[in-house]
């Protein structure tokens, strides 16, 4: 259990890195909110790694490249459902794109990251 909650409270940090840098992207710099989503995707998704592979996980002692090829094997599937659902929901939603954002960030997060990476990436 405490493992779920040290989890939860990575991505808790990362979406917050994603979600900034997602909204300066977009509002700040005028980039199309997909370009957007990628970028702070990005920057999570190397927060998330860090914070998993050293506090969650504690797997800070196994190899860095085979922990990095694994979780940038299961992270490029969370870019691509977190890019396509907002785009999806926004578009043909109507949604403003943080709403859409906080929906598959947390749908993604629970159904998808948690268990890949407990189970495949920081076994």
């Amino acid at each position: 259990m405490l493992t779920f909650v040290k989890a939860q409270a990575a991505s808790i940090a990362a979406s917050a890195v994603d979600f900034l840098v997602t909204i300066i992207a977009v509002e700040l710099f005028g980039l199309w909110y997909v370009a957007g989503t990628v970028m702070g995707t990005v920057s999570g998704g190397i927060t998330h790694f860090m914070l998993g592979r050293t506090w969650v996980f504690r797997a800070a002692d196994k190899s860095i490249p085979r922990q990095a090829i694994k979780y940038f094997l299961v992270w490029k599937g969370s870019l691509l459902l977190n890019a396509t659902g907002v785009y999806l929901i926004t578009h043909y939603g109507g949604i403003n794109y943080i709403y859409s954002k906080i929906f598959m960030s947390l749908l993604v997060g629970f159904f998808y990251n948690y268990i890949i990476q407990k189970k495949y990436v920081f076994r």
